[in-house]
């Protein structure tokens, strides 16, 4: 991308980069293009006491019907190269963006410039610099984007290992911001535990209990399998999970009975237990107070078993019960702690602005909330010619449009709508339709016609 040389002397100076990846280290520097309604900012490593000393990328993604915005998802990697790459994809992904977009919210997704053998608790413990490189950036999205309300709307957080460790500890720093948090296979150390070598603990205040929390881990972490590799999560948020619930805390446990550490099916329990705790906490007016949940609509669990009950007939003891914030996500939760296999009644949306240039066909489709995309239907003619992708990928779950990588965020290149229609003759026009499938299965209505006969 080129610049005009005094635009590109005033994001450098605000150490703000927004296209070229100059200077950036493998594997930090290819990332999809940020045009609106995508943008980003780059800041390289700080040398300031308590500040960030990785390199950090954000890409925010903002719905283009939203005149304003109601808040703000996250959606936080974890440690390593390979996940902290990841992270350079999650504002693209078409499914978080249908909870966004329902809500008003923007997407975020950063991506910390880590070392492979770098501490990743220099950015996954906020208070080295990562909680303040966050709201930076939403200072200057806030001035990119002409979004003013940016740096004021309340915080959705879902993050992955020591993304999950970041998005606990931002609850702990900043409770009267956050909507809720989800937390897959990290919690940060909050108080009394003490202090880990390289790990600090947090306080714990009293507002932090009011905020939903959702621990979700795999059942090979610790919980069934007690010597994999990753066998010492469980006990972490076992030991997060009582602290804060046996201190009145709104926070729950969701045992992925599948996976280890990968995210397997989880969005598909995060998206809807998100999507409840945003309609019940998001304020109508920007700069108002988080709502309180509900309490009377609550179900009850049993932390690492299989049923859940309404709050009134819970038969164990409630301090050490799994709190879930109504019917509906109990359902979904006794669903995916089985099997993963969430359900879903509704098909996905119908395709829209279909073109057809000779053999090739192009559309936008916007993603099931509740199920995603798997893939799309083609169809000639009133008949069906092809689906796209031809094989949906994903190695960690259910096959999607976008696949799917280790943290959560589709790989790159990014998955494109276009079909090429091979068996069409070149000189002979036809009517074309596409329709949407989503990852149970369910079909959408066909799209508009688009071409002659």
């Amino acid at each position: 991308m080129k610049f005009h040389r005094i635009w590109f002397v005033c994001i450098c100076f605000l150490g703000i980069w927004s296209g070229d990846s100059s200077g950036q280290p493998p594997p930090y520097d290819v990332y999809p293009a940020a045009d609106a309604p995508y943008y980003r900012v780059r800041y390289e490593p700080s040398t300031e006491e308590g500040g960030l000393i990785f390199g950090v990328n954000f890409t925010l993604w903002i719905p283009p019907d939203a005149p304003q915005l109601r808040g703000i998802i996250v959606h936080q990697h974890g440690c390593g190269e390979g996940s902290c790459k990841s992270g350079l994809t999650g504002a693209y992904d078409l499914h978080w963006q249908a909870l966004a977009s329902k809500h008003q919210c923007a997407l975020l997704s950063p991506a910390y410039e880590q070392p492979e053998k770098a501490d990743c608790q220099m950015w996954c413990d906020p208070r080295n610099g990562s909680d303040r490189a966050f709201q930076k950036c939403l200072d200057d999205f806030a001035a990119l984007t002409g979004h003013s309300e940016l740096p004021k709307v309340p915080w959705a957080l879902w993050g992955h290992s020591g993304g999950g460790h970041w998005a606990g500890g931002m609850v702990m720093l900043h409770p009267e911001r956050v909507v809720a948090a989800w937390l897959r296979s990290g919690v940060p150390l909050v108080s009394p535990e003490p202090d880990k070598p390289g790990i600090r603990s947090h306080g714990l205040p009293d507002l932090a209990l009011s905020v939903p929390l959702m621990c979700n881990l795999g059942t090979k972490e610790g919980v069934t399998v007690k010597d994999d590799r990753f066998s010492g999560v469980w006990p972490a948020n076992e030991k997060f999970f009582l602290n804060l619930r046996g201190r009145g805390g709104l926070v729950g446990v969701a045992v992925d009975p599948l996976t280890s550490h990968e995210c397997g099916n989880q969005r598909y329990l995060a998206i809807p237990w998100l999507d409840a705790c945003l309609s019940s906490r998001l304020p109508s007016e920007v700069g108002a107070a988080l709502r309180n949940m509900t309490s009377d609509s609550a179900w009850l669990g049993e932390p690492t078993g299989t049923k859940a009950y309404r709050l009134s007939s819970y038969p164990g003891n409630k301090e050490e019960s799994c709190w879930l914030p109504n019917e509906a996500i109990a359902q979904h939760w006794m669903q995916y702690v089985v099997d993963s296999a969430v359900s879903d009644q509704t098909p996905p949306p119908t395709p829209t602005e279909v073109h057809v240039e000779g053999n090739l066909v192009r559309w936008r489709a916007r993603a099931d909330l509740q199920s995603g995309l798997s893939h799309f239907i083609i169809e000639r003619d009133g008949q069906e010619v092809g689906k796209w992708p031809e094989k949906p990928g994903n190695p960690f779950g259910r096959p999607l449009f976008q696949n799917l990588q280790y943290s959560d965020t589709p790989p790159q290149p990014l998955a494109e709508m276009v079909f090429t229609d091979k068996t069409q003759l070149s000189n002979v026009r036809a009517v074309y339709r596409v329709r949407a499938v989503n990852t149970v299965g369910l079909v959408s209505d066909p799209s508009a016609a688009a071409g002659e006969k």
